[in-house]
């Protein structure tokens, strides 16, 4: 999945629930639907995806990223998806701080896989999957999230007044 699909499946989910929900819609709960498709597809969806291709595909993995095949460390990377693929799942039933503990663990991980990102391309591997869009996903999604989880706290204690 690349991070281009990412995005366009983040959009038609929040666009189709604030469409369905259009009678009753406000900002608070348009940056809610948005924040909330946002960790479903974006955190849950992609971790499992991502568990799937380090776990079961894992020498095409590495290739992509320019790493050496036969790693056992993929298999770490993919329980480390697949925990934050679960909690962004979660997010489905369970909000508030149950949020903002998956936007944490997500955007750590996330930082600390762009930091390795740009310690490999220091040692010249720009590889696609290294030096690419996978990159400017792991900086940009997680300022996203944390800059839609500000907005919908914001917008919640704006209406609670």
């Amino acid at each position: 999945m690349t991070p281009e699909i990412l995005v366009l499946l983040v959009a038609a989910a929040s666009a189709t629930n604030i469409i369905l929900k259009r009678h009753d819609i406000s900002i608070k709960k348009i940056v809610e639907i948005v924040l909330l498709w946002s960790l479903v597809i974006g955190v849950g969806v992609f971790g499992v995806y991502a568990f799937v291709g380090h776990f079961f595909f894992a020498d095409q993995v590495a290739e992509s990223i320019g790493w050496a095949t036969g790693s056992p460390f993929q298999r770490e990377v993919g329980f480390a998806d697949l925990a934050g693929g679960i909690l962004g799942l979660m997010c489905l039933k369970w909000r508030g701080s149950f949020w903002l503990a998956t936007i944490v663990n997500f955007s750590i991980f996330s930082f600390g896989a762009a930091y390795g990102h740009i310690l490999e391309i220091q040692r010249g591997n720009y590889a696609i999957n290294n030096a690419g869009p996978v990159l400017y996903l792991d900086v940009a999604y997680p300022i996203f999230l944390i800059v839609l989880w500000i907005s919908f706290r914001f917008v919640n204690r704006e209406s609670n007044k």
